[in-house]
């Protein structure tokens, strides 16, 4: 398939959680863009979204429905939707009460009623991305019902992704249960016709690495033409982080891969305030250690930018970073139409 031409461009995001739907909050607005001007625009605007979620609205869902967790996929939809006003709304809403109902999201329970229709949780997404408008495609990373396990530091081994997250421990290497869960066949599409691919930021074990362990999505990203960056974490996070530098995250990432997997990677630069910093101490939590160096022997460049935003918790300024992500993707791609073959 032919890239697309001038300065468009194809996009792949793949992550989970808050990070991943703040990402494409900032993304969606250069898919046909109303005022598109000279900077780059997205062609084609693809999430790959991890499903392993075993707590609240979802895990419940996914236990008495057996089906996959919604709560990652929902927040995308939303994301990407062109109605950010009362649909999106109505698709967060969460019940307060309500025998059976308290605790769900309507969008929860209505991707639930639509894998119930349809019989297929992929469809179900793509039924609910129509009805929202989105500006861009959802896959969940497998279809296939997995749960996460990570190996220790000291040995042991914990099963699901909410009782990794509480556990004390320091994780060591993470697996999927059952190993090889199969991809969909439009994700490996997506990113084999990419010219770029994002991950992050987001949780490193239960949001980033669980899509690279899914059969074939690691390597196809390493055979992919794309420009590929690694979008840095601002906080360390409690058992999944701590005690990690950016270099330290790359490193996992590559590991879990089995590969070298980055081009760059998007670093922010501006430090927290004081008061931000010591709400994040009382969790244990800091900014995370930026060592350039280290990265840089990784094979991997570093690029600096503004990218925090302070709302009682540290954002990524989803506009700034998809700026940055454009214009990195955009340089890379005239750098090599101008290398002699």
């Amino acid at each position: 398939m032919p890239r697309p031409s001038g300065r468009e461009l194809r996009v792949v995001a793949i992550g989970g959680g808050t990070g991943l739907s703040t990402l494409l909050k900032g993304l969606k607005k250069y898919v046909h863009p109303r005022n598109p001007g000279d900077f780059p625009r997205i062609a084609e605007l693809c999430a790959v979204v991890t499903v392993t979620d075993d707590g609240g609205s979802s895990g419940r869902l996914r236990k008495e429905f057996n089906m996959l967790p919604p709560g990652d996929v929902r927040n995308c939809i939303v994301a990407l939707s062109e109605d950010e006003a009362l649909l999106s709304k109505v698709f967060q809403h969460r019940f307060e009460k309500g025998t059976g109902l308290e605790g769900h999201s309507f969008g929860n329970l209505f991707l639930a009623a639509l894998t119930s229709v349809t019989g297929d949780f992929g469809e179900a997404v793509r039924a609910s991305s129509e009805i929202l408008a989105t500006r861009g495609h959802i896959y969940p990373a497998t279809i296939a019902n997995i749960e996460l396990e990570a190996l220790m530091e000291d040995g042991s081994r914990v099963r699901g992704e909410t009782k990794i997250t509480a556990s004390k421990g320091r994780i060591q290497e993470l697996f999927l249960v059952p190993s090889n869960p199969q991809p969909l066949p439009e994700t490996l599409a997506a990113i084999a016709r990419a010219d770029l691919i994002t991950i992050g930021p987001g949780s490193l074990f239960t949001s980033l690495i669980p899509n690279l362990l899914v059969c074939g999505i690691a390597q196809a990203i390493r055979e992919s033409t794309a420009t590929k960056v690694y979008i840095s974490n601002l906080m360390t996070q409690a058992n999944e982080s701590l005690g990690r530098t950016a270099a330290d995250h790359i490193r996992a990432l590559n590991d879990h891969a089995g590969f070298q997997i980055f081009d760059y990677a998007l670093i922010n630069q501006t430090p927290a305030s004081r008061e931000l910093k010591a709400n994040y101490q009382l969790q244990g939590a800091s900014q995370i250690e930026v060592d350039l160096e280290a990265i840089e022997q990784l094979g991997v460049s570093p690029v600096l930018g503004d990218h925090l935003s302070e709302d009682h918790v540290a954002r990524h300024d989803a506009g700034r970073v998809a700026r940055d992500l454009l214009e990195l993707a955009s340089q890379a791609r005239s750098q090599e139409s101008h290398v002699p073959r």
